[in-house]
């Protein structure tokens, strides 16, 4: 595939980004198209390597190898390498419902995976990616496709996240005719009010969103089931109905002083802020506001990044970003070898932007948080730390130990909590009198199918806290099943 020396003649290149210094005054996408030469140079280094590792798309360890949707990459990069950009969108849309979200969000484990990988950097895989499908749209290449029949069978899917948003399309296209339920007051899930719009704007979500109803799929917003419509009524109304709600349960914190004031679960500050931009552009009061204070992130993963980013943007005074593990290696190491995504250090848009402003990278590492002090007030006014070192014990297992001497106080009138998720919410699948196993839904990998008739679940809320393109994955499989579900019931 692509140019059979390009691996050789050709260094990796990737989008160029606005930068950090002038991308923190404005709330758009930081990075810039890449030229449709540079790209198709890219698309010459993907190698003719005999077996793809980019898209075997599997777990290893728990970590992603390969594109989870199979996306076949080297066909589509072949396909830009030659200048055929609609057979290059063809191709990619087989398998991927969503390349708009996947080419800006995605952490790209097909790269980790690429052949070119094991000794060079790999081919720039998920800017092809975004570079097609932005393509296909502004060429008018991409136009409704209105299914030439219908079933007479009605799914309703409740969450309209990627999985709820990617189950919808599958059936939806086999001529079922689908309704999408969502509690909030727009339509997208975690596309829509968690990632935040430097990283995707929410045109581009509302423009896929506006595409699927011309196609023929209803949309019924602000509408939480169990509290204005029964699960008892939606299975009377509905053939099927498959549970797409996500893994939203936030952990907490819970140590002294977690009550204060000004100490906020994660995402619900990047939803408040996303939605005061889109309702208002952030005048109408309703987000929390860290400008001019000291920001503490808590949790290292990329929603505290998102925080980190959020905050830089609302003119925090300082902002730091506390992980419990060392920083990670600057280069793939033995416990995540190849094909596994490389766990290694990156200096990540959010980074670059504190780097830049505050003149240093935010994260402090091996850090553990003991004590939220509060004013007389009852609002948070320092943090207390401790520092901890990572250690082998007989048994095999890593675990932490503090070092004496290490305390420090930090001053904080703003604390993100972004320490994961627990799980799923349990109170609608309990309401339908679906089994809930280890914070979620217990739906068959094979078929999911939940222990009630007629009701399946797919994505966050059934597999856990995860990845964009792993919840289309699973929307994509749990349309497949319902399908095969429907046309059984057609013939009893």
């Amino acid at each position: 595939m692509g140019k059979p020396t390009g691996f050789m003649e050709y260094e990796r290149e990737t989008a160029e980004e606005q930068p950090p210094i002038d991308r923190v005054e404005n709330w758009n996408e930081y990075t810039k198209r890449m030229s449709d030469e540079a790209l198709q140079t890219q698309g010459a280094r993907c190698m003719d390597c005999g077996t793809p590792f980019c898209l075997m798309g599997i777990e290893i360890r728990g970590t992603a190898a390969g594109c989870p949707i199979q996306n076949v990459i080297p066909e589509w990069n072949d396909l830009v390498y030659k200048g055929h950009w609609k057979e290059a969108l063809q191709r990619l849309q087989m398998t991927n419902n969503f390349p708009e979200f996947t080419g800006r969000v995605c952490p790209a484990p097909c790269e980790g995976a690429c052949t070119l990988a094991i000794s060079d950097p790999a081919v720039a895989i998920k800017s092809i990616e975004r570079s097609i499908i932005d393509k296909g749209f502004e060429n008018n290449w991409i136009t409704p496709r209105i299914p030439s029949s219908r079933s007479g069978k009605k799914v309703a899917v409740i969450g309209s996240g990627p999985a709820g948003l990617a189950c919808a399309d599958e059936l939806n296209q086999l001529g079922h005719k689908v309704t999408v339920y969502e509690r909030a007051d727009r339509p997208g899930g975690l596309l829509m009010y968690g990632i935040p719009n430097m990283k995707l704007e929410k045109d581009v979500v509302e423009r896929r969103i506006n595409l699927l109803c011309q196609e023929g799929i209803d949309f019924v917003l602000n509408t939480e089931i169990g509290k204005d419509v029964s699960p008892e009524v939606l299975k009377l109304r509905y053939d099927a109905v498959i549970l797409c709600t996500g893994a939203q349960q936030q952990r907490s914190l819970r140590i002294e002083g977690s009550d204060a004031i000004g100490v906020h679960l994660a995402m619900d500050y990047l939803t408040g802020v996303t939605k005061s931009l889109l309702d208002s552009n952030l005048e109408d009061d309703q987000a929390i506001d860290v400008n001019g204070k000291d920001v503490i992130v808590i949790g290292g993963g990329d929603t505290g990044a998102d925080c980190v980013a959020t905050s830089i943007r609302q003119k925090a005074r300082s902002v730091y970003q506390f992980g419990k593990h060392p920083q990670l290696p600057l280069k793939r190491t033995e416990d995540t070898p190849w094909p596994q995504d490389p766990n290694v250090y990156k200096l990540d848009y959010a980074y670059e932007e504190a780097d830049a402003i505050h003149g240093a990278d935010p994260r402090e590492y091996c850090i553990q948080t003991q004590k939220i002090v509060k004013d007389s007030k009852g609002r948070v006014k320092e943090l207390h730390t401790i520092q901890m070192e990572k250690l082998l014990g007989e048994d095999g297992f890593h675990y932490f130990k503090e070092i004496p001497g290490t305390e420090k106080v930090w001053p904080a009138q703003a604390i993100f909590v972004a320490i994961g998720f627990e799980g799923v919410e349990k109170e609608l699948p309990l309401q339908f009198g679906v089994k809930v196993s280890n914070n979620r839904v217990k739906a068959s990998l094979k078929d999911f199918k939940t222990n009630i008739e007629g009701v399946f679940a797919a994505g966050d809320a059934r597999r856990g806290q995860s990845l964009v393109v792993w919840a289309i994955k699973e929307g994509r499989a749990v349309a497949a099943n319902v399908d095969a579900y429907l046309a059984a019931e057609v013939c009893k």
